[in-house]
């Protein structure tokens, strides 16, 4: 067991507030008005209106699992190293309907946000993992 770098806890808030973007991000979605819905693009709200419940559902995964890992590794738990695993299962299911659409790999901003996105998913599935190796987490 080694001593928890000072780094650790500004990464684990910027975890956090990371994550809770994405959680905002999803209820500002899953919660839109039919007005809202309506003010969108024709391609968007086409794209609104047709997608899979279990796209919903991979999103949710992604960002509460997320939000819940990122508690867990400010708290120092290691119960944050599956909650990220299942994070970033949410995210890739989420990815593969995203990128179903041809309209979306068309679309030249999605690739590098949802890129960024991804890299972070899996920098902090790493990060708890490496937490748990070096003791800087705790099991209860």
């Amino acid at each position: 067991m080694s001593a928890t770098p000072k780094w650790f806890t500004p990464v684990a808030i910027f975890a956090l507030l990371w994550n809770l973007l994405g959680a905002s991000a999803y209820l500002m979605d899953v919660t839109m008005s039919p007005e809202a819905v309506a003010k969108l693009g024709a391609a968007e709200r086409a794209m609104y209106a047709s997608r899979p419940g279990w796209f919903v559902v991979a999103y949710a995964s992604a960002v509460w699992f997320g939000v819940a890992g990122s508690v867990g590794l400010l708290l120092r738990k290691r119960w944050a190293t599956p909650l990220f695993l299942l994070s970033l299962l949410g995210l890739i299911a989420q990815d593969l309907a995203l990128f179903s659409r041809p309209e979306v790999r068309a679309d030249l901003t999605v690739i590098p946000l949802q890129g960024l996105v991804f890299a972070i998913a899996v920098s902090l599935l790493l990060l708890a993992r490496k937490a748990e190796r070096e003791g800087w987490i705790r099991v209860s």
